[in-house]
């Protein structure tokens, strides 16, 4: 993949997980333009942010490259004055934030893996990268994180990022292998939300217990 593609699916992401950010604020909170702006920015930014400081390319990428911003900040701006449409072409929030953390988990890993890091690294720091935004995003709102909660959100950026990282390691990694890798890891979140699928919860008695068992 040339490091052309690579930053389009970056910007790509970046821009979907901003309309999701900055869509989830104006839910979660009664925010004005600034707020929604914040939150989105951090959304859309924090994964990339986090992954480029854990494998010590400084300043992160975000500050040294003005397009990353830009997009942030368009995203949310766009979300913010076009909230009513896009509520009617996105059915749910849950669309964006699965699109986004598929981008972005094949992406970081990518940008892992050209930074020297072996495959099993890449892998962890790919998730890390598409479920950071989102996390910042719950903790801001006051919200329990969703790769807390939900079995069937960092485990769907852990394939996505095991795919990408093994064609990386065996020298098979191309746009088409990248775009696969984000597709099974988007399809995989969208059968959780749709099927309402998930790893045992623990139970505050000591028994482990279904999500949706209330006894």
């Amino acid at each position: 993949m040339t490091p052309t593609i690579l930053l389009v699916l970056e910007l790509v992401g970046t821009f979907v997980f901003g309309l999701n950010g900055a869509l989830t604020a104006m839910e979660a909170e009664r925010l004005d333009l600034v707020g929604v702006t914040v939150l989105g920015t951090m959304t859309a930014l924090g994964g990339g942010i986090i992954r480029d400081l854990l494998i010590g390319a400084t300043p992160p990428a975000t500050f040294r490259d003005w397009r990353y911003l830009a997009v942030a900040l368009a995203s949310a701006v766009v979300a913010f004055l076009g909230r009513r449409f896009l509520h009617r072409v996105v059915r749910s929030i849950n669309l964006l934030d699965a699109a986004g953390l598929s981008l972005f988990c094949v992406t970081g890993t990518a940008v892992a893996f050209g930074h020297g890091l072996g495959a099993f690294q890449s892998t962890i720091l790919g998730a890390i990268t598409g479920v950071g935004g989102g996390t910042i995003r719950d903790i801001t709102i006051r919200r329990v994180p969703t790769v807390l909660t939900s079995g069937l959100y960092a485990i769907p950026a852990l394939v996505g990022a095991a795919i990408t990282a093994v064609a990386l390691n065996f020298h098979a990694y191309d746009t088409g292998v990248a775009i696969g890798a984000a597709v099974v890891c988007f399809v995989i979140r969208l059968a959780g939300l749709h099927f309402n699928l998930n790893v045992p919860i623990a139970d505050p008695s000591g028994h482990e217990r279904a999500p949706d068992d209330d006894h």
